[in-house]
């Protein structure tokens, strides 16, 4: 993910026993009215990445449409032409953002969770073998990969890798604003 600093954060750790910790969720779940299926299925990332979006978020929505899905929270990250979020089912960790939105093209950037793949079957922890595979048009004449998205033509994939595995994977606009 992509990391900023932005000053310290601090944690309470509480650990829990699995007695207390399942009574705890249980609660929780019977307050939400979230289903113990739902609940698992969110707790791990899974359906296709691409080619217009994840997650009920989609690229090109504006602020308000994408606030509007009740599925992204505002990350303390704030660049002059976009914004930091993440989506709530994948928070993607401290000092980092899930997708940004661009004051301009809404939307403009999703990062994969891990465990999700493209349409074509690529994810984190793909080789770039796989990859080249999948997307034979790669232009690696960049900072880094990126290819085209079958059936949208408006967005690219991006892939970070290190030692040939892709440690990083977004989907974005073509044009989009919020990184380089």
């Amino acid at each position: 993910m992509n990391t900023f600093c932005n000053g310290i954060r601090k944690h309470t750790v509480v650990r829990l026993g699995r007695p207390a910790a399942a009574a705890a969720l249980a609660a929780g779940l019977a307050l939400t009215g979230v289903t113990a299926a739902n609940a698992a299925s969110a707790a791990t990332a899974g359906g296709t990445f691409g080619p217009f979006g994840y997650g009920g978020v989609q690229l090109g929505m504006t602020l308000k449409q994408a606030e509007a899905t009740n599925k992204i929270v505002k990350t303390p990250y704030r660049g002059y032409t976009c914004s930091g979020w993440a989506l709530k089912a994948h928070p993607p960790g401290r000092d980092s953002v899930g997708l940004y939105i661009s004051k301009k093209l809404g939307v403009a950037a999703i990062f994969a969770p891990k465990g999700v793949k493209t349409p074509e079957g690529i994810g984190i922890g793909s080789t770039m073998k796989q990859v080249r595979k999948a997307y034979p048009q790669l232009d690696t004449t960049g900072n880094y990969p990126v290819a085209a998205v079958p059936g949208n033509p408006k967005a690219m994939f991006a892939f970070l890798s290190n030692h040939g595995k892709v440690y990083e994977m977004s989907l974005g606009l073509v044009n989009q604003d919020c990184t380089n």
